[in-house]
């Protein structure tokens, strides 16, 4: 058995979940591997990958047949998920938005006219999808939001600034929460089905140089009397907090499934590299401190696998709750993060230069643990399914 292969979830699955798996990874090592040191080295999107993945089934995974999609299971999703965090973050990171935040919420909460609309676009790659939530001041506080949404004449102009928008820069259809009474709290919050090719939109590329993920479209969106019209009201008025809620929670097994990958790759690079590296006058991996650091990041990722599919099996039987995707979340991106860290720590020099991967395995892990809900959040919610508070 080779290192990859000890790292692989193959072992656990069944014939059909093995052959599903095998062929995501044979797609990411084939269209994905060979783009992704280069993508993040020159900070560009790379659109032939929107081809490359809706060519293979990616893009509408979980979405009915009928619509464009897949009709995968959540466990095919955690797998596939995986696979192609292992290879390259930033396809993992696209995945996440287009389909769980994007794609999984219209099929949730939008129209039988704004699914047909958008999800067989979104589907096939002629669409790009974004979620326009994060404002300067509501991030964590999504509920302090102060996008603006004021009536009139049929529709809405909305009013407002986005930040961290990942596909913000290049989407062609965007969910954009704002406010139509900001004393409401969260009951006024709303959100909005549009096309970014309205008047009314400006967008730009976030200002400075992303630590990881260097790869994505992240950018700013302001809108300015953007014009909504009333048949774009996703979910309905004053149910934009839930329509958040719910496309967060379905990007969060995505962020964790793609932390497993990123950790799958740090422990295969550190199985490769310590057995073939010699030092005093021995392979590395027969030191006692390295087989330690080996055993740890072994163990942590079948623990983070397995909350990951638990959550997967769980949301398949309609019995998941918030605390269960945290925990796995929570659990899955910091194994991964510390899994990154020793995998530079072990290669030494050679860690420490992108002519490896384990340097950038590090730089895409420190996102997941902000991503759909940073570190701490997750722990409140944790927490609060345990105490009530």
């Amino acid at each position: 058995m080779s290192a990859e292969d000890s790292c692989l979830p193959d072992r656990e699955l069944d014939d059909a979940q093995r052959e599903f798996a095998r062929a995501v990874r044979a797609f990411a090592q084939e269209k994905l591997a060979p783009h992704a040191r280069a993508i993040d080295e020159e900070g560009t999107f790379r659109r032939a990958m929107v081809h490359d993945l809706a060519a293979a089934g990616l893009l509408g995974g979980p979405i009915d047949p009928a619509l464009g999609g897949g009709g995968w299971t959540p466990m095919q999703l955690a797998l596939a998920h995986e696979e192609i965090g292992a290879v390259c973050g930033n396809a993992r990171g696209f995945l996440a938005v287009q389909t769980g935040l994007v794609a999984q919420c219209i099929a949730r909460f939008g129209t039988e006219a704004q699914r047909a609309r958008w999800l067989p676009a979104l589907c096939a790659g002629t669409a790009i999808g974004c979620f326009a939530l994060t404002e300067e001041d509501a991030g964590s506080d999504v509920a302090a939001l102060s996008c603006t949404a004021v009536e009139e004449a049929g529709g809405f102009a909305l009013s407002g600034k986005k930040v961290w928008i990942t596909n913000g820069g290049v989407a062609d259809v965007a969910i954009v929460f704002a406010t139509v009474d900001p004393a409401r709290g969260r009951d006024g919050i709303t959100a909005f089905l549009v096309p970014t090719d309205r008047e009314g939109l400006a967008r730009a590329r976030m200002p400075g140089k992303e630590l990881g993920h260097r790869g994505s479209d992240h950018a700013t969106l302001t809108f300015t009397r953007y014009r909504a019209e009333a048949d774009e009201v996703l979910g309905g008025i004053g149910a934009g907090f839930g329509v958040a809620m719910g496309g967060l929670a379905a990007g969060r097994l995505s962020v964790a499934a793609g932390a497993v990958g990123i950790h799958r790759a740090a422990l295969a690079a550190c199985v490769a590299f310590t057995t073939s590296r010699r030092q005093f006058g021995k392979p590395l991996a027969a030191f006692q401190m390295v087989q330690e650091r080996l055993a740890d990041m072994a163990v942590e990722l079948h623990a983070a696998r397995a909350l990951v599919w638990r959550c997967a099996r769980l949301r398949a039987r309609g019995v998941e709750v918030p605390g269960d995707l945290a925990a796995a979340k929570l659990y899955a991106t910091e194994a991964a993060a510390r899994a990154a860290d020793i995998a530079v720590q072990l290669h030494g020099s050679r860690g420490y230069s992108s002519a490896f991967p384990v340097e950038r395995l590090l730089r895409d892990a420190a996102a997941l643990r902000i991503y759909e809900g940073t570190t701490l959040i997750q722990k409140g919610i944790v927490a609060r399914g345990l105490t009530g508070r």
